[in-house]
Parts: C-alpha cells; structure tokens; sequence
C-alpha cells in the first residue's frame, strides 16, 4: 500500500453535480505507509498536519500511527453549498470527517415533508448513524461550502484492532453521537420553545468552544426556518424569540451572526438541561 506525499491538495468532483470540471491534481511521490511514517513524513493536508485532529478520529496518536491515519483518510471531498453528500437509502461504506464548512443531516415524513434532525462541525463524523442498517437514513446536506475527509469503514474498523487509541476515540465520538440524539429528544419532549431556543444556543457554544472558536460569539449555519425545523418550531416562533432573547438582553444577534451576552441567564431559562 502506498501513501502520496501531495504538494497542493485538491479536492475531489461535487456530488449530484456531474457538469463541474474535474480540477486536476498536483504532483505526487508515492511513498510506503511504513516508510512515511519512519521518516515522519506525511501528506500535507493530512491527519498530521490537521489543526483539529485534537477533536477528530487521529486525537491521541503518535506520528507514526498519525501517518497510518493519513493513509486511511487519503481522499477528500469538497462539496458546494446545497449540495447532498449522501442520501438516504444510499449504501453505507464510509463514514465522514467534516474537515471544514457544516452540513445539516435531514429526514422526510412519509407526506415528503423535510425535517432537519442534526447539524455537524469541523471535526464531526457524519454516516455513524448507519453503521447498524447498512444504509443511510438521511440526507447530508452542506450548509456551506465544504469539505470532508472520506473514511473507509471496512478499513476502519482493521486499523482500530492495530491502534487501541482510535479503537477508544470511536467509541467516543459514537458516545457523543447518542448524547446528541438524546439532548434532542429532551428539547423536543420536555422543554418550551424559549428553552429550546436557549439550549440550542448553549450547546452550539460548547461545540465551538471545543473546536477552539469564542464560545459566546459565533456564526448560525443554519437559517432561522431549519432552526426551527430541528427544534419543532415554526420560523415565526424563532424569529419572535430571537427578538425577544435580544429585547431582554440574553444575546445580540445580526443576520447569522450571533453574540451570548447573558450565558448565566440563558442556563437559568434551560434549568436542568
């Protein structure tokens, strides 16, 4: 097996989108995984050279075990705003690290219409969902011009029997995905619509602050109606909301643009979420 050492990485063709022009791709040197990872070399754009390998799949490794992740994540994929990455019914053999932009995971009811059931960041693994099925249960869709790092499954699982730290750090990432699914049941079943508001912004501040962003100034992905698609809201009742949480000084917002000035407050509106 062989590892290339890219000088300009570039992404891969747009899914859905056949009439984009292939980008040709730089340069390579091949060089063996075992060779790279003696030497400690290892392709730029890389698991090694990633600024969120902290908080992705790669957390805890060696640059030896960095380099052998390099190789499993080898290929990239950028993928335009509005775009789907996967769909639902789409065949699961790969899950995928959000490298940079954001995607909505979304479902349909039976009557067609769309339901937004999660939002992932840089460093998330999207596809964990399907794992047990086989089969993707919804659609990925970028909110923004993005880019992921395309994650064999079947090698996957090889490699965290070799690497004890990968084998640990999945099982996390698979923890947090449930913890997210059941913060989401308790938004929905258990809070009002001024407490869904407010965690909701609570929670994108701890998922930022953890990627290493401010936690109390950041930017919304999504628009107010898909906010309000994943809390069961209507956009009248978010737009009214967000007003009133900046009436009362709770935060300052401006378009996608949104600033956590009273976090103490927002937490006493959640009370014990």
């Amino acid at each position: 097996m062989t590892l290339a050492i890219v000088a300009n990485p570039v992404g891969a063709r747009v899914l859905n989108n056949p009439a984009q022009p292939r980008v040709a791709k730089a340069p390579a040197i091949a060089l063996s995984a075992s060779s790279a990872a003696k030497s400690g070399l290892c392709r730029a754009v890389s698991c090694s050279s990633c600024c969120l390998q902290g908080v992705c799949l790669p957390s805890g490794m060696d640059t030896a075990k960095l380099c052998e992740m390099d190789e499993l994540t080898r290929v990239k994929r950028r993928i335009a705003r509005g775009t789907v990455l996967y769909r639902s019914g789409d065949a699961f053999d790969s899950l995928y690290a959000v490298r940079s932009g954001s995607f909505k995971s979304v479902g349909f009811s039976r009557g067609g219409e769309e339901k937004v059931t999660g939002m992932h960041l840089p460093g998330e693994v999207m596809g964990l969902d399907a794992i047990n099925s086989r089969k993707h249960g919804y659609d990925a869709v970028a909110l923004e011009d993005s880019e992921v790092c395309v994650i064999p499954y079947a090698r996957l699982t090889q490699l965290a029997l070799q690497i004890p730290e990968l084998q640990a750090q999945l099982l996390r990432i698979l923890s947090g995905d449930i913890s997210r699914d059941q913060g989401l049941m308790l938004l929905l079943g258990g809070m009002d619509a001024e407490q869904r508001i407010s965690a909701f912004l609570l929670s994108l501040s701890r998922r930022y602050q953890k990627l290493g962003y401010a936690a109390s100034r950041f930017s919304l992905r999504m628009t107010r109606e898909e906010i309000g698609s994943y809390l069961g809201l209507t956009l009248e009742t978010v737009s009214r909301l967000f007003s009133r949480l900046q009436r009362d000084g709770l935060i300052s917002a401006h378009q996608r643009e949104v600033e956590l000035k009273d976090v103490a407050r927002l937490r006493e509106k959640v009370g014990h979420w």
